[in-house]
């Protein structure tokens, strides 16, 4: 190479590197947008909840978060196994995903203070949006759009993946007494406030026994669902219960209400728990039958 011909090399580098960014705008805005949603994910101000008092939030968990624009947001080239590196360019039209679904546990523990012991070991690996007290006192500790590690492996219809789509609330409660007043209370207003700021489908406030049949069962059978269902959270079998037709098919039912069924019994004792309560075997009484065929038209609808 003559040194012309390398003076001309080294010109066209330098030109190249000084080129405009096609895509400096539109990252521009990306850059912003990513901000506003950094500080809404990291704010630590206490959200009102509407008709409780007194309502303590606890947000603390934000001054851990290390939210870092690099991982947050540009992730560079990737290799693809077809031999294709991926190119970055930042969308202008984005935001948070928003949850579908609430699930609601009791912690099986002895205090509130326990249990937010527990959600603050990492060795635990277990966490929930919202825990609320036996006196209705509610603590916050993860923010909504964020994925809590609540559900564990759980599938609801074909969502395999409900921590990614949910908040997680648990109640006080050891598993064998009744939720209290206050506690009910507090659990109403909340469910209030999250329906309305994510648009929740009212068929998809569930248990956690409901989205892990045979694994889990709780809220226990003292949970008043039907109290819940006549407040717009959560469906509820008629009153009357219509007869299931002569061919009505179980497996098939529970399965398109949103049940796991690989375990029919376990699927067939989950949602009793949720609907029957005062019978929470595997038996497939008149009663049973009939309850399913009753929310199942319900989900269809």
């Amino acid at each position: 190479m003559t040194k012309k011909h390398f003076c001309y090399l080294i010109l066209a580098l330098v030109i190249t590197a000084c080129s405009t960014n096609p895509y400096k705008t539109t990252e521009k805005v990306y850059d912003q947008q990513l901000k506003t949603l950094e500080t809404q994910i990291t704010s630590k101000e206490a959200k009102p909840i509407p008709a409780v008092s007194p309502v303590v939030i606890d947000t603390s968990y934000a001054a851990q978060l290390g939210i870092v624009k690099d991982t947050l947001s540009k992730t560079g080239s990737t290799y693809l196994l077809n031999g294709v590196n991926t190119e970055w360019v930042g969308t202008v039209n984005f935001n948070l995903r928003k949850p579908s679904f609430i699930i609601i546990h009791h912690t099986a523990q002895d205090s509130i203070q326990q249990t937010i012991k527990t959600f603050t070991l990492t060795r635990t690996q277990v966490s929930a949006h919202y825990i609320i007290s036996e006196n209705g006192k509610v603590v916050q500790m993860l923010n909504d759009y964020l994925r809590a590690w609540h559900a564990g492996a759980a599938t609801w219809g074909k969502n395999t993946d409900i921590n990614s789509s949910s908040i997680g609330i648990e109640l006080d409660n050891n598993g064998f007494k009744p939720f209290t007043e206050a506690q009910i209370s507090s659990l109403v207003a909340l469910l209030t406030k999250l329906k309305k700021d994510y648009n929740i489908p009212t068929q998809n406030i569930l248990g956690h026994s409901d989205i892990a049949p045979g694994r889990k069962q709780d809220p226990s059978a003292l949970f008043p669902w039907k109290t819940l269902a006549e407040k717009g959270f959560g469906i509820w079998p008629d009153e009357i219960l219509e007869e299931a037709p002569f061919d009505f098919k179980i497996e098939p039912a529970l399965r398109i209400i949103g049940y796991n069924t690989k375990n029919l019994s376990a699927a067939i004792q989950a949602f009793k728990l949720h609907y029957i309560q005062t019978d929470v075997t595997p038996t497939l009484d008149r009663k049973t039958i009939d309850a399913i065929y009753s929310i199942y038209k319900k989900q269809i609808q």
